[in-house]
């Protein structure tokens, strides 16, 4: 496989309390649809959004998973490989903006530290709110995050939240110092290559963010993954 063939795929999870928005915030974003039934996630569910960042051609894997605690031997395992997060709560639900500590060590247990989003969503019910802004603020800074305001029924800075995530990542990417790269086959894409990164400066832990990387005819890539496709 060629360097100009490679575009770069992210497995991004999205995490939260149960009834925050999450499946919601997925669907609005990759479909531009929204419903204000609700309907709990059974284990997990996936969409997908490709989007450019930076002249980049960026794949977005969007998993989008349970928030009941039921769920949790199923939903963490999907954690594993994902290069960042979206950690939701609600601005009308004062439990999902309490347990947002709790979502972050659940997703670094897995994954080490990633790139994480703190989105606090329903910012249209505004007038019922149960959390302060300067509360959220905090929160925010105590996570090390930057913290978006969504309103997803609204489609109000949705789009922002992926395209930090994916800005983020690229970021990393190009600045490859603090990382060594490794190539294993993905058997979900059998065109395609997973690179995995170790960072050590990032976690105490393995970081296993993983990149697929796919065939692009029409893309030609630039120095984005120059030094890891040299081993290929």
């Amino acid at each position: 496989m060629r360097e100009e063939e490679l575009e770069v795929a992210l497995k991004v999870v999205i995490v939260g309390n149960g009834g925050v928005g999450k499946s919601s915030m997925i669907q609005r974003y990759c479909k531009g649809t929204f419903t204000k039934d609700y309907k709990k996630t059974i284990g997990v569910d996936f969409l997908e959004r490709q989007i450019e960042v930076d002249g980049e051609e960026v794949r977005l894997m969007l998993w989008d998973t349970a928030g009941q605690e039921e769920f949790d031997a199923i939903t963490k395992a999907y954690y594993r490989g994902a290069q960042a997060c979206v950690l939701a709560f609600s601005t009308t639900d004062r439990d999902s903006f309490e347990a947002a500590h709790s979502w972050k060590l659940k997703v670094e247990n897995e994954c080490g530290e990633i790139p994480t989003v703190i989105v606090q969503n329903k910012i249209d019910l505004m007038d019922q709110s149960v959390v302060n802004p300067e509360e959220a603020d905090l929160l925010a800074r105590a996570l090390g995050c930057r913290l978006l305001r969504t309103s997803v029924k609204e489609d109000v800075n949705v789009a922002a939240v992926f395209r930090h995530l994916a800005a983020r990542c690229l970021a990393e990417l190009r600045d490859p110092r603090d990382y060594d790269y490794f190539t294993t086959p993905t058997p979900h894409h059998p065109n395609s290559l997973t690179i995995s990164a170790f960072s050590p400066s990032h976690s105490s832990k393995n970081h296993n963010g993983t990149i697929v990387l796919r065939p692009n005819k029409h893309k030609k890539k630039k120095n984005v993954l120059k030094n890891a496709c040299r081993i290929l």
